[in-house]
C-alpha cells in the first residue's frame, strides 16, 4: 500500500538533493575556474620574483621554494638556474603562456615568461593536485553544509507534510468510527480547501446510500407485510379446496408446496430486514445461548419428528454461556441452521448441536449425516439466493436466503461462521463462533432488565 505522505516526503527531498548537486556540481565547476585564475596569477607573481633573481657566478643568492613549486631561468638556450626539485631539462616550449608538463612523478602546471630586459626565459611550474585539493576543500567546506541539512531538511518536510495530511487523517478516522447505521453528512468546517470538493462527494454518496438502503428496507418490509395478507388467504382457500378435491393430488401438492415456498420467501425477507444494525443495536441484550438453543430446539421437534431424525444437544450443561446479542436474530439464525440440517438429511438421519466454551470464545456447532457441501461452494452458500445442485432433491422448500440471514447475524455479534465436513460419514458441520466480551455480568443484566 502506497502512502501519500511518504510519496511527497521523498519526492520534495529528491528533488532537494538534485538541485543540491546540480548547484554542488555548477558550484564545484565554478570554483575551479576560480581556483585555476587565482593561482595562475600567483604564477605570474613568482615568474615576475623570480626575474629578478640574481644568477650571477659570484652570487650565491638563491630562491627557496616548497615541494609543490620549481622553476628554471634560461638564456640563450642555457640553464643559467632552477630549483633543486627542477629537472635539467627545460620546462615549457619558449612560448609566452600555460601548458602542462609531467616530471618527478607528478602533472605540473606551467608557465614560460620572457624578460626583454635581461633577455631571459622563466619557466615555472605548480603541481596540479595541490591546487586540486585546496578547490575540493573550499568547495566541499561550502556544500558540506548543505549535505548535513538534507537530514534536517527531510524531518522538516516529514513534519510540514504531516501536518498539512493532518485533515485528511481526521477525515480517514471519522469515517472509520462512523457507525453503520450512521448517514448523516460529515461537517466540513474547518477543513481544508481541498478536502471540500471530497467531503462534497462523500457526503452525497453517504447521502445516495442512504436513500438506497432506505428504499431497500422500505420494499423488503412492505412486500413482507402485504404479501403476508394474501398468503394467508391463500392458505384458507387452499384448505377449503381440499374439502372438495383430492387433498393428496399431485396438483393440489404442487400447489400446496408453491404456497409454502412463498410464505418462507416472505418470512425470510422480514427477518433480513429485522436483523439489520439499527435493529441490533436496539435489541442486544445479554442472552443464555444455550436456553436459547434448547427453546428453539423444542420449537422445531416436530420438523425432526415427521422425517425421524434424531436430534440431540452436547454440552451447555454446567458452563454459563452470555452472549451480547439481539434475541430474535438469535433465534433465526438458530432456527435456519437447525431447519437447514433437517431439510438436507435423509428420514432417520442425525442432527446434533453442541455447545462450548473456551477463555474467550463460545461455540455453536450443528452438524448433520445428509449429503453434505463440496469445499468449494462452502462460501457461495452465504450469498442471496444462491442453490447448490443437490439442493434440487430436497423435500421441503427454500428460497436461498437463509444461510445469507446466518452470515449477516453472525456478523452483527462479531461472530464467524465456519463450515467443514460432518463427524458423520458425510454431511456439513457449521460451526459459529461467538467472543466472549462480557466483563460485569452484573452490568449486563441491568442493561437487559432496563431494555
Amino acid at each position: 500500500m502506497r502512502s501519500i505522505r511518504v510519496f511527497l516526503v521523498t519526492s520534495i527531498v529528491a528533488l532537494l538533493m538534485l538541485f543540491n548537486f546540480v548547484a554542488a556540481l555548477q558550484g564545484y565547476q565554478s570554483s575551479m575556474r576560480e581556483a585555476d585564475t587565482l593561482f595562475d596569477n600567483q604564477m605570474l607573481d613568482l615568474a615576475r620574483l623570480v626575474t629578478n633573481l640574481d644568477v650571477s657566478p659570484d652570487t650565491s643568492t638563491a630562491l627557496r621554494l616548497g615541494s609543490d613549486l620549481a622553476y628554471q631561468i634560461w638564456q640563450d638556450g642555457e640553464l643559467l638556474a632552477n630549483s633543486s626539485n627542477a629537472p635539467a631539462e627545460r620546462l615549457h616550449e619558449f612560448v609566452p603562456g600555460f601548458d602542462y608538463a609531467n616530471f618527478n612523478g607528478y602533472r605540473w602546471r606551467t608557465l614560460a615568461r620572457y624578460d626583454t630586459a635581461r633577455s631571459r626565459w622563466v619557466f615555472i611550474a605548480e603541481r596540479t593536485d595541490l591546487r586540486f585539493v585546496l578547490a575540493e576543500n573550499v568547495v566541499l567546506q561550502s556544500i558540506l553544509p548543505l549535505l548535513l541539512g538534507i537530514p534536517l531538511v527531510g524531518l522538516l518536510v516529514w513534519m510540514f507534510v504531516t501536518r498539512g495530511l493532518a485533515p485528511l487523517k481526521r477525515l480517514s478516522s471519522e469515517l472509520r468510527d462512523k457507525p453503520a447505521n450512521d448517514f448523516s453528512a460529515i461537517p466540513t468546517r474547518e477543513s481544508r480547501v481541498e478536502l471540500e470538493q471530497v467531503l462534497s462527494s462523500i457526503n452525497g454518496f453517504v447521502s445516495r446510500l442512504e436513500a438506497a438502503m432506505e428504499r431497500e428496507k422500505r420494499f423488503s418490509a412492505d412486500a413482507a407485510h402485504e404479501l403476508r395478507t394474501p398468503i394467508s388467504a391463500l392458505k384458507i382457500q387452499l384448505h377449503n379446496l381440499a374439502e372438495t378435491v383430492d387433498a393428496r393430488s399431485p396438483a393440489y401438492l404442487e400447489l400446496n408446496d408453491g404456497i409454502e415456498r412463498m410464505q418462507h420467501l416472505i418470512e425470510q425477507l422480514l427477518s433480513l430486514y429485522r436483523s439489520s444494525p439499527e435493529q441490533f443495536a436496539a435489541h442486544s441484550m445479554p442472552l443464555d445461548l444455550s436456553a436459547l438453543v434448547q427453546d428453539v430446539m423444542a420449537r422445531l421437534y416436530p420438523v425432526f419428528e415427521r422425517k425421524r431424525q434424531a436430534i440431540s444437544l452436547e454440552g451447555g450443561g454446567g458452563d454459563e454461556l452470555i452472549v451480547l446479542g439481539d434475541r430474535f436474530a438469535l433465534e433465526t439464525l438458530l432456527s435456519n441452521l437447525l431447519t437447514n440440517a433437517s431439510r438436507y438429511t435423509p428420514s432417520e438421519g442425525q442432527v446434533v448441536v453442541a455447545l462450548a466454551r473456551s477463555t474467550d470464545r463460545i461455540s455453536l456447532t450443528v452438524e448433520d449425516s445428509g449429503k453434505g457441501i463440496a469445499e468449494e461452494d462452502h462460501l457461495r452458500i452465504f450469498e442471496r439466493f444462491t442453490r447448490l445442485a443437490n439442493e434440487q432433491e430436497a423435500d421441503a422448500p427454500g428460497c436461498g436466503l437463509g444461510l445469507t440471514i446466518v452470515g449477516h447475524v453472525a456478523r452483527l455479534h462479531g461472530a464467524q461462521v465456519n463450515v467443514t465436513q460432518s463427524r458423520f460419514a458425510s454431511g456439513a458441520r457449521f460451526e459459529v463462533t461467538f467472543p466472549i466480551g462480557l466483563q460485569n455480568s452484573d452490568q449486563h443484566k441491568q442493561r437487559g432488565e432496563s431494555q
